[in-house]
C-alpha cells in the first residue's frame, strides 16, 4: 500500500507524529490516498480534506503500518490495537477523529 506525505519510516510514521504508537495511515475520503496524518495531507494534497460520513464507516480506510492490514473505520474506532498483529495504536488519535470522520 502506498502512503503519501512526509513519511519517515516503513511503519507509516511521519515528521509530525512519530512515536512508537504512531503506526497507522488514513485513506482520505476526498482522494482515496493514504497519508499518515491530516498535516501530511494538508502539505501534500492540492485539495481540502473531506470527512468520511457515518454511512461509510465500514470502508477499509485505516492501514496498520506494522503489518499492512487494512481496517474499516469501525474496527479502528472500536479498538486500541491492530486485530491482526496486535500493534498498539496511539490513544491520542481519538482527538483527531473530527478531522477525518463525521462525528455528528
Amino acid at each position: 500500500m502506498r502512503v503519501l506525505g512526509n513519511v519517515i519510516d516503513q511503519e507509516t510514521r511521519c515528521t509530525h507524529y512519530h512515536t512508537v504508537l504512531d503506526v497507522i495511515a488514513i485513506k482520505f475520503a476526498c482522494c482515496g490516498e493514504y497519508y499518515p496524518c491530516y498535516k501530511c495531507h494538508d502539505e501534500n494534497a492540492n485539495h481540502p480534506i473531506q470527512k468520511w460520513t457515518k454511512e461509510m464507516f465500514d470502508v477499509q480506510a485505516i492501514l496498520c503500518g506494522v503489518c499492512k492490514t487494512e481496517l474499516t473505520i469501525h474496527q479502528y474506532m472500536n479498538s486500541n490495537h491492530c486485530p491482526s498483529c496486535n500493534a498498539k495504536f496511539n490513544d491520542g488519535c481519538v482527538n483527531h477523529y473530527p478531522i477525518y470522520f463525521d462525528m455528528d
